[in-house]
């Protein structure tokens, strides 16, 4: 029984408008579904895509104006890792950011893969790979001005810093079923099924203090299975190695449960459907706030405790 790799990043921010200017307009990501947090009505919940929305490519933000700026330490997960085609992609990308002021580390190697890390404007670290032209079965969206050969192609991996890396290798290989694959200096790559591009995870040991929770910080990261019989296998299995695990909450586009892997890091698995154009028109997704058929009655008074989302672009 194995993991199908990610299947999405969920992260916060506190400036909502310079972050859908961001992931849209720099990045180049479809807005597929603007929603609120089915937890805290008061919040958008913005999920950025692929053209489709597909498993895989969706990282997605909770709105939360009042939260405090994460502080950056151990536990946490530290960096999200997108996927781009080609050595080629990676130089575009080192100019497009330039050109739009935002600040980046150069191009290096980080865990064996040429890498170009950067933050975005709330200080979530992230960073482009080189897949080599890997397959991909995402699609490609044609409006988001960026052209297709350096488009962001999903996810690579996830990062996560531990002060335990060997309590983390427990887990990565008994309760997630993941297989140590190498070690590229301070980082140990573990991967799921075939490996590679969306399959990987990245661990790095930080003996400091723990992060704390914030803006420009990762909430969860998600996994992926493909249907609800497959989650109830491993929400069986999570109980089994003693994890204390949710029971299946059903977010509408996609099912979920949720763990611990520790203090700091909260995981999710999620089934693969029914997907974001399921109550949508596909030509049109994001385009209007969308709530699931639990929360519709109660419309208007979640509209009236939202701001409007304004961008600066």
């Amino acid at each position: 029984m194995q993991l199908n790799g990610i299947h999405h990043i969920t992260a916060v921010s506190a400036q909502i408008g310079v972050n859908a200017d961001f992931y849209t307009r720099v990045l180049g990501l479809r807005l597929v579904k603007k929603s609120v947090n089915q937890d805290d009505t008061s919040a958008y919940h913005l999920f950025y895509a692929d053209k489709t929305g597909a498993p895989g490519t969706d990282m997605t933000f909770f709105d939360w104006a009042q939260a405090p700026q994460e502080r950056r330490g151990s536990d946490s997960f530290a960096a999200t890792a997108f996927r781009v085609a080609s050595q080629e992609a990676l130089d575009w990308w080192q100019a497009r950011l330039d050109a739009h002021g935002i600040p980046n580390h150069s191009q290096e190697e980080f865990a064996g893969r040429a890498v170009l890390r950067f933050d975005d404007p709330e200080g979530q670290r992230l960073m482009l790979v080189d897949d080599g032209g890997a397959a991909w079965d995402g699609t490609f969206w044609e409006n988001g001005g960026v052209p297709e050969a350096y488009s962001l192609r999903g996810f690579y991996a996830a990062l996560i810093a531990t002060p335990r890396p060997d309590q983390m290798a427990q887990i990565a290989t008994r309760l997630l079923n993941y297989r140590e694959v190498e070690r590229q200096g301070e980082v140990t790559v573990y991967a799921t099924g075939e490996g590679g591009p969306g399959r990987e995870l990245w661990v790095m040991e930080d003996p400091g203090a723990p992060a704390h929770p914030g803006a420009g910080g990762v909430h969860h990261l998600a996994f992926r299975v493909a249907d609800a019989q497959e989650q109830l296998a491993w929400r069986s299995h999570l109980t089994a190695l003693g994890a204390a695990v949710s029971d299946v909450i059903d977010r509408f586009w996609f099912k979920s449960i949720y763990f611990r892997i520790s203090r700091g890091l909260l995981c999710e698995i999620a089934t693969d459907g029914p997907g974001f154009a399921v109550d949508e028109d596909p030509d049109a997704l994001g385009e209007r706030l969308v709530l699931p058929p639990f929360l519709e009655g109660r419309r208007a008074q979640i509209e009236a405790g939202l701001k409007p989302i304004v961008q600066a672009g």
